[in-house]
């Protein structure tokens, strides 16, 4: 706390302390690096406890919402939890999320897929790179748009050995009439509805490219999102599931777009165990 005169600022809790010194929670390290369009990005790398820079890791690129969200320094628990798991877990602002100025958040204005799809690509290839790193082993997951992106990524490439596809968009001409978000995201896809731009939506989802998919994908879901609709979900499922690749589908009774942070407690354990539980069987089998 900073006085009102100016002084010097004065901690005055210190939760979990005597918890925190008897744990190591892994290192992050902060990354600077060159996007896709050599644009300055933001990113972290954060690395199991007991790191040991000779082995090679399994690792998870984590994508956040949004999209005009970011990444800064708070605590995740999901991103510690697959670290003490043994996974080096990897995340980035790429353009079209805020905090980084009005040319970095609309660089994907009306076109989702895009910038964003470059800058995280770039990142794992940097990231990829690193010696530690187990090229054959790399997951990815998100939620919301981080689902979205997810659902993208493994529709334009194969890189990935395993993704868990979370609380999704996957679908924006269904999401319109599904959403209770339907007039904001007319806003942003030229502001018109999809009726009127059928194909600009259809461009812009994931579901159009999804018969390029060979990665096995977990989708997660919960049955009362109002944000994300469960029929952005199963639409995924059920396009992975007639293609015959390796697919489960989630889904959470009773619960909204934001399980992972405010969903009763048992079910938020057992949402982090199935994410554990798909990554670990493609990642750490060999």
């Amino acid at each position: 706390m900073r006085s009102p005169s100016g002084g010097r600022p004065r901690k005055l809790t210190r939760v979990n302390a005597n918890l925190l010194r008897a744990r190591d929670l892994g290192e992050m390290e902060e990354v600077w690096f060159k996007g896709a369009a050599g644009n300055d990005l933001q990113g972290w790398i954060l690395k199991p406890p007991d790191f040991d820079p000779s082995r090679r890791y399994p690792s998870i690129l984590e994508i956040h919402g949004g999209p005009k969200l970011q990444y800064g320094n708070y605590f995740m628990h999901e991103f510690y939890f697959l670290a003490a798991h043994d996974y080096v877990v990897y995340f980035c602002n790429p353009r079209g999320g805020q905090g980084y100025g009005e040319a970095h958040s609309k660089a994907i204005w009306n076109n989702w897929g895009t910038a964003d799809y470059d800058d995280l690509m770039a990142w794992t290839d940097l990231v990829q790179q690193r010696p530690y790193i187990d090229p054959e082993k790399m997951g990815v997951t998100g939620g919301s748009y981080g689902g979205y992106m997810t659902a993208w990524i493994i529709g334009h490439t194969n890189r990935f050995k395993a993704a868990v596809v979370q609380r999704s968009v996957s679908n924006l001409i269904s999401m319109y009439g599904s959403s209770d978000y339907n007039w904001s995201f007319q806003a942003e896809f030229g502001d018109e509805p999809p009726w009127e731009s059928v194909e600009n939506y259809w461009r812009q989802s994931p579901i159009k490219y999804i018969g390029n998919a060979t990665t096995p994908t977990l989708v997660i879901h919960s049955e009362q999102d109002l944000r994300c609709a469960i029929e952005q979900g199963e639409q995924v499922f059920v396009a992975l599931k007639r293609m015959g690749v390796e697919t489960e589908m989630v889904r959470f009774p009773d619960e909204p777009h934001g399980l992972s942070r405010g969903g009763r407690t048992d079910r938020r354990i057992e949402r982090l165990n199935h994410i554990l539980r798909w990554f670990d069987r493609y990642l750490k089998k060999g």
